[in-house]
């Protein structure tokens, strides 16, 4: 059963003006996006400059902490692959000895 005229003419009114609403809500999703693409690009660029927060200037450079980083890692992986090796001679002690028994 197809409603009557002037029914089927309110109801596409009606739809039209909610295409509307969403266009408009598009658009304001749209620039609000753009806003905010543009705020973290400023934010990370601020960041990196070091503008976000007060300095300390008795903290050390950046690249003078990145080279304590590196030392303290390399030690760390020279730890642990002395670990493996002491682990792997063990191992290899263990088997003789089952070997030998």
């Amino acid at each position: 059963m197809v409603p009557p005229l002037e029914e089927q003419q309110e109801i596409v009114r009606r739809v039209e003006a909610l295409f509307k609403v969403a266009a408009q809500i598009e658009e304001r999703y749209k620039k609000a996006k753009a806003y905010v693409d543009k705020l973290t690009q400023s934010i990370l660029a601020k960041a990196f400059r070091g503008e976000l927060v007060p300095q300390d200037p008795n903290d050390e450079p950046a690249s003078v902490l990145l080279e304590r980083i590196r030392e303290e890692r390399a030690k760390q992986q020279r730890k642990s692959q002395t670990r493996k090796t002491k682990a792997r001679r063990r191992q290899r002690l263990q088997n003789q000895l089952q070997i030998d028994i």
